[in-house]
């Protein structure tokens, strides 16, 4: 297997309430500085959660927005507006971009408060602001000003720089996916916790019914799969232990529509020996690897879509009942 170079969490500053990334590697150049707006100065912070956006297609946006107490801002509805940086040479600033209502996607199992944006402790209001069907005409740098009304407060606005590629780097809505042989607990010969980092403490596979099958299997047998890549235990956002519940509870309720599977992240986190599944799915040309991610595989072994750092229950569900029923399991 092959160990770690880089891996970063997405959205660990939402959990950490600190203004980091987790586990860089100290040899990884910093990334350039582009030039583009002067933050504003009202005190909140805006943190991009998305990675691996990309021109030309649909796309889901996430941000973290974070006081200077480190609070964070959570629930109801922020307005955001795109702009691509420019260089420094350049003369004019370029076209504005598109403009987006980001909603608020709570952890599971937090109720989302039916109220405008509010200023919350990190046990209130863990989630992300999503912008959904968001279109770049451009790869480059690109900066989003998001304004939110905060109870209280007033406007506040914020900006986060991100970058936006030619083309993803991981699997993307229409690719085939790849056919994977990731752990299930038929697997010989693995610990339990490189199947599910919980069985660490429990002993045990708390979800057993998210590692019955392989992608491999999946994609063979022409079924659709929606898999999961998180680490329970090991997620510096705190993130994946809820996504993955959140999963196992669909599966409860949609397992005529589609196979579910959880990756896990490591094969050995103590010696930073990452999965080979999660190396296949996950990791980039230049070793980076972020988590959690979720997709959806079609029948015919393409990726229908995918979802990255936090994602809305309602959403998965909406595409899994529009899948037809799948015949019978073998």
């Amino acid at each position: 297997m092959v160990s770690v170079s880089r891996i970063r969490t997405l959205a660990a500053i939402l959990a950490l309430g600190v203004l980091a990334i987790a586990c860089t590697s100290d040899e990884e150049p910093p990334p350039p500085t582009p030039t583009g707006p002067t933050p504003n100065t009202s005190g909140m912070v805006a943190v991009a959660a998305s990675v691996d956006l990309y021109r030309g297609d649909p796309q889901r946006v996430a941000f973290g927005l974070i006081m200077p107490d480190n609070s964070l801002v959570s629930f109801g509805m922020v307005d955001v507006a795109f702009s691509l940086v420019g260089s420094a040479a350049e003369t004019t600033a370029p076209p504005p971009g598109p403009t987006a209502t980001a909603t608020f996607v709570p952890t599971f199992g937090t109720p989302d408060a039916s109220s405008g944006p509010v200023v919350t402790s990190p046990t209130e209001g863990r989630g992300v602001y999503e912008a959904t069907d968001v279109v770049f005409d451009t790869a480059g740098f690109w900066v989003a000003e998001i304004t939110a009304d905060i109870e209280g407060l007033g406007p506040q606005t914020a900006q986060a720089t991100f970058a936006v590629l030619e083309h993803p780097e991981l699997p993307a809505p229409g690719d085939e996916a790849p056919p994977t042989q990731n752990l299930t607990v038929d697997s010989k010969g693995v610990p339990l916790a490189a199947i599910d980092s919980r069985a660490a403490t429990t002993g045990e596979i708390p979800d057993p019914e998210l590692h019955e099958w392989t992608i491999a299997r999946a994609i063979r047998e022409g079924r659709p799969a929606l898999v999961v890549f998180a680490t329970p235990v090991f997620c510096v956002s705190r993130f994946c232990g809820p996504v993955t519940k959140m999963v196992e509870e669909l599966a409860h309720r949609y397992d005529d529509r589609s196979v579910f599977i959880h990756v896990e992240i490591w094969e050995d986190h103590d010696r930073q020996v990452l999965n080979q599944a999660a190396i296949d799915w996950l990791q980039t040309p230049n070793g980076d690897l972020t988590e959690p991610w979720l997709f959806l595989i079609g029948a015919d072994g393409r990726v229908v879509d995918r979802w990255g750092s936090m994602w809305s229950e309602t959403e998965v569900e909406a595409e899994l009942e529009a899948l037809p029923p799948m015949k019978a399991k073998r």
